[in-house]
């Protein structure tokens, strides 16, 4: 069985006023076939978490270690944590101009496996899975997210999770922007490749709508860069009724 590993993760950032201590010891075990969803307030460090997960230079691990089946990720590549079989979609996805959908995705798969697919079955698959997500197949020849709508930005980045088949995917705010129509389509996707591939998912978001379509096996309440508190999705029903203050309250009252 994989296993993403995160051991007393500390991480910082560099600003104008100096260091900046974001994520302040965080553990976490996500094994494949698990979804663990990462909630809490603004700032408490949820995305820096994302972003430490695949390798952003803009952030400093000062101690802690991230390592998938015993590998130490902290040691790979941007690239080589991609081929490793983590993927990351983003928050605010990029535009790439000049580069279309087609040999975005063909370029990703080449990249990670080795090898080309061959022309006959990837097309078949990438048709299929822009139908699934309700594409319209002229998405394929347009470049990577210019002119794309806060909701076809976030169906093409599962259109990827689809299609490139990792092994643990982190989903930053996946939810952000989306209305109900695409938020179950998107949903509907991440749940296709979990169950197609044994997909450990990590799923960070402020609400719970989305955990209707996703449903977590664990929930972890972040708050001032630690995990405040843990639990089943039960505990995504109680922040549902009671907000983030108490933990907030508490984070401010010991430090």
């Amino acid at each position: 069985m994989s296993t993403l590993a995160i051991r007393d993760l500390h991480v910082s950032i560099e600003t104008d006023q100096g260091t900046k201590p974001i994520l302040r010891g965080v553990d976490l075990t996500i094994n494949e076939g698990e979804t663990h969803a990462v909630m809490g307030p603004n700032g408490s460090g949820k995305s820096t978490l994302a972003y430490t997960i695949a390798g952003h230079p803009r952030y400093n691990v000062d101690s802690g270690s991230i390592t998938l089946d015993g590998e130490d990720v902290l040691a790979m590549s941007v690239d080589e944590r991609a081929r490793a079989g983590l993927f990351l979609a983003m928050q605010y996805p990029v535009e790439i101009p000049g580069v279309t959908v087609s040999n975005f995705l063909r370029t990703a798969k080449t990249a990670i496996d080795g090898k080309s697919p061959a022309i006959r079955g990837w097309v078949k698959d990438v048709r299929q899975s822009m139908d699934n997500l309700r594409m319209d197949s002229a998405f394929a020849e347009r470049n990577v997210n210019e002119g794309f709508s806060g909701g076809e930005k976030k169906r093409h980045e599962i259109l990827q999770l689809e299609l490139l088949k990792p092994r643990f995917a982190v989903l930053d705010e996946t939810d952000s922007g989306l209305d109900v129509d695409a938020l179950k389509i998107v949903s509907e996707g991440v749940n296709r490749a979990k169950d197609a591939t044994g997909l450990g998912v990590l799923l960070i978001t402020h609400y719970t709508r989305i955990l209707r379509y996703i449903k977590p096996d664990f929930v972890h309440v972040f708050v001032a860069g630690r995990v405040a508190e843990e639990g089943g999705p039960e505990l995504a029903d109680r922040l549902e009724d009671e907000g983030y203050d108490r933990y907030v309250s508490a984070a401010a009252a010991a430090s």
